[in-house]
């Protein structure tokens, strides 16, 4: 992947995330909307930042689809919860392939915006994921060896 690519996907995961937390924000109360606002203000900021990145690098930022699907439509705080932790963990992933590039630049932004999510996801839910923007390993197949005391 390309750092062009990769900003793209990150400005995607963005556009995306701004809409989620708007949605998130205009269903719950209190302290999960406070939650909500302040991610939402967070990942406009990214997202303007990526904006701004592609635009000077030559490129023409894409724009926010009119409308995403989300997994779910919260009417409950645990729905919030779990939608919020979904994004986090899409825009993880998203800035995951922004690592890969050998720009050392953009690596430190990717790095420091996951740091962001991990830490927004974190706060809502307090389980990380043993490496946070990866996909889950499958399980094993088969039993796991038991080891045996050698002679």
């Amino acid at each position: 992947m390309t750092a062009d690519q990769g900003l793209g996907t990150a400005l995607a995961a963005e556009h995306a995330a701004v809409h989620a937390y708007g949605v998130i924000a205009a269903r719950t109360t209190g302290r999960l909307r406070a939650t909500a606002t302040s991610a939402f203000t967070a990942h406009r900021a990214r997202r303007d930042q990526l904006r701004s990145l592609i635009t000077a690098r030559g490129g023409t930022p894409a724009e926010p689809e009119a409308s995403y699907a989300l997994p779910v439509i919260p009417s409950t705080a645990a729905q919030a919860v779990e939608l919020a932790v979904l994004v986090e963990r899409g825009v993880t992933a998203a800035y995951l392939e922004l690592t890969a590039t050998d720009d050392a630049a953009l690596r430190r932004l990717a790095a420091l915006a996951m740091q962001e999510c991990v830490t927004r996801s974190y706060g809502l839910r307090p389980v990380i994921d043993a490496f946070p923007g990866m996909p889950a390993s499958p399980a094993p197949s088969g039993a796991t060896p038991t080891p045996t005391p050698s002679s």
